[in-house]
């Protein structure tokens, strides 16, 4: 019997999900919450990000959350930074991979990071070199934001993605993904998007991070799969959500996410029961803060396996 192809989850939302929304997790439920999605299998989760607390209060606490992750064995450290200076805050608290948001919308990257696309290569090459000078083996990769449309420009040209990939690739990027920032994508879309990103970098293309906004997250990322992708961000509960479609989930769920592949027979190394535990933590740092996902509503099918398959 043919071993079915097996995917990585990456669990945004300790950075994603918690930097979206207006209250402050307190430290220790952070680090309760990322003790849950451990237990649950989850093997990447985003921690935090590195920038100025004035910017974002939320992740002022990064440094503690990341020497507390750091302590579960084979769980892959991740975290976000926008900049050179970021970056040198986050390796020198041992991160094992660092992400880079670099727009595809000139209007978004201004708005987003206040530096253009080539200002953004710019600091991508200085994080490169800072990098491969201090730490080469922690990982670096970028999410290019905006690859599917953007609420200030419309439409974004998929050459335009393609041709920022690659000069991504080559400013020192091991990885490079495709983020739905403002879940405008469609199934056909990401297909070809994702076609393209395959064929011309490799192994270099990177993860599918899709939203939930106009409720295609699943189909997108199913689409995804369907051409080769096998790295998916999401996030517990959807948390975030969405600041252009109120009411909205954001970034797709990972509780959704996960039974999806499951049913399919696609290994994912989770154990959903204890995924779904994993809200009660979330709910617990952030209460009043609305938490989305069909899966934890429905339940479990009768019969759903106990453990995921090894």
């Amino acid at each position: 019997m043919p071993t079915t192809p097996e995917v990585l989850i990456s669990e945004v939302g300790p950075r994603d999900g918690l930097q979206s929304v207006k209250a402050t997790m307190p430290t220790a439920h952070k680090l309760l919450w990322i003790d849950a999605l451990v237990a649950a299998g989850l093997r990447e989760i985003e921690v935090g990000s590195f920038v100025p607390p004035s910017l974002l209060p939320q992740m002022a606490d990064a440094p503690a959350v990341v020497a507390h992750a750091l302590q579960h064995p084979g769980l892959t450290v991740m975290a976000l930074v926008p900049n050179r200076r970021g970056a040198e805050a986050a390796l020198a608290s041992g991160v094992h991979k660092i992400t880079l948001p670099v727009s595809v919308s000139e209007a978004h990257s201004l708005a987003n990071v206040r530096k253009t696309r080539e200002q953004m290569l710019d600091e991508l090459r200085a994080v490169h070199a800072l990098r491969r000078d201090a730490v080469p083996g922690v990982a670096m990769e970028v999410g290019l934001s905006t690859a599917f449309g953007c609420t200030l420009q419309g439409a974004v040209a998929e050459d335009d993605v393609i041709r920022l990939a690659v000069a991504c690739v080559e400013a020192g990027a091991d990885e490079v993904g495709l983020s739905d920032t403002t879940g405008m994508a469609n199934p056909a879309q990401v297909r070809r998007l994702f076609t393209r990103l395959r064929a011309e970098l490799g192994e270099r293309a990177g993860a599918a991070h899709m939203h939930n906004t106009r409720g295609l997250g699943l189909a997108n990322c199913l689409a995804a799969f369907d051409v080769g992708v096998r790295t998916f961000d999401a996030s517990l509960g959807g948390l975030g959500g969405c600041p252009y479609a109120p009411g909205a989930s954001g970034n797709v769920v990972t509780e959704d996410l996960v039974f999806m592949f499951e049913a399919m027979g696609v290994r994912t190394g989770i154990d959903l029961s204890k995924l779904i535990a994993a809200r009660e933590p979330l709910k617990a740092g952030l209460p009043g803060e609305p938490v989305y996902g069909m899966t934890p509503e429905a339940g479990l099918p009768k019969g759903w396996p106990t453990h995921p398959t090894p």
